[in-house]
């Protein structure tokens, strides 16, 4: 089972609310599926950003569902749905390397970000998903939040961050599986160079 098919089986399977089938379908309308997950660095390569969804899913799930307080729904929305932001916001090129060994120039594959809708990262997200179906305020919370400091606001100063992982423990849970997917379980998933 390739990453598409094993993303709509775990949608199928456990995201089931109002809304929820109209957002796969409207997914299945853009490049969602066969889009990298960065330019260069983790899953930069065709399929990239579902092989990530994935990977974020399993790791969230593996490490940190908790059955008596945890939703299956609430985990896979996040896991799946953290990064449809990135949906329509590559644009694949191409750029010449010089190969170290050979000493010969090489045509390679480049991402290159080209957002319509440049509204922010997890807050884009939250306002995709919500375009179809509603979300919990965890779920939101936890996806507005999952670069964690990553994210601009963050950087700016914020205590927004700390409030939102103080009282949402699944916005904590989905920051932790997104880091260990990208730096850890993804490492050599690029096909970009990144020099």
């Amino acid at each position: 089972m390739g990453y598409r098919e094993e993303f709509e089986a775990i949608y199928r399977e456990h995201i089931t609310r109002a809304g929820s089938a109209e957002l796969l379908a409207w997914l299945q309308t853009t490049d969602f599926f066969v889009a990298p997950a960065s330019t260069k660095f983790h899953c930069a390569c065709l399929g990239g950003l579902v092989q990530h969804s994935v990977s974020v899913y399993h790791v969230m799930r593996e490490k940190h569902f908790d059955e008596e307080h945890d939703s299956e729904e609430s985990f896979a929305i996040c896991a799946l749905l953290h990064d449809i932001c990135k949906a329509q916001f590559y644009k694949k090129g191409y750029r010449n390397y010089k190969n170290e060994e050979t000493g010969q120039w090489e045509k390679r594959v480049q991402y290159t970000i080209d957002d319509p809708y440049p509204y922010g990262h997890g807050e884009k997200s939250v306002f995709l998903i919500e375009r179809f179906m509603r979300l919990k305020a965890s779920e939101a919370i936890a996806i507005r939040w999952h670069m964690g400091g990553f994210d601009e606001a963050a950087r700016g100063g914020s205590f927004a961050i700390s409030q939102a992982y103080e009282k949402y423990p699944l916005a904590v849970k989905l920051h932790l599986a997104d880091l260990e997917s990208t730096y850890l379980r993804e490492k050599g998933t690029s096909e970009v160079p990144h020099n």
